[in-house]
């Protein structure tokens, strides 16, 4: 039998990200992601709610939400669910979902360039993170002229 552990989702970050380091090196950085839903009540009136999602990034990805990412920003957060538990200083056992993300990428113009960085085993590059660095812009693509015949041969698929 299978199972799936995958977190999908496109939010804005409700703080700024926070990294820091492991007692044993490796970097770590943390946020929170806002989503919104909207839907319209049996009464007929619009309805809105928030979800908030805690996110933790790792090694050279966690470097780079900690460069990229701040307030605000519009992200694609892809992951994992990971719940930890401790014991508070009060005795009282807590708990906290988070989504490890293995992807991340900036969906927004914020003033800082587009990023997309993922999580990766197979790269050592960057000591098992890859990083992919913005795409140059698109060239604008004429619109096909309405009266251009189109032969079969044409079509991709």
């Amino acid at each position: 039998m299978y199972s799936l552990n995958r977190a999908t989702i496109i939010g804005n970050l409700t703080r700024e990200p926070e990294t820091r380091q492991t007692p044993s090196g490796q970097n770590v950085c943390t946020f929170s992601v806002a989503t919104n839903r909207a839907w319209q009540g049996t009464d007929g009136k619009k309805q809105e709610a928030s979800e908030f999602h805690n996110v933790v990034a790792w090694g050279k990805l966690a470097d780079i939400c900690g460069q990229y990412l701040n307030k605000g920003r519009k992200v694609y957060i892809e992951g994992r669910l990971q719940t930890r538990d401790w014991e508070g200083q009060d005795g009282v056992r807590r708990y906290r979902t988070e989504i490890v993300t293995e992807n991340m990428i900036i969906l927004d113009r914020a003033g800082a360039p587009d990023v997309t960085a993922s999580s990766s085993s197979s790269s050592s590059d960057f000591g098992g993170n890859a990083f992919t660095p913005p795409s140059p812009p698109m060239q604008d693509d004429p619109a096909p002229n309405p009266d251009d015949e189109i032969k079969i041969e044409d079509i991709p698929f």
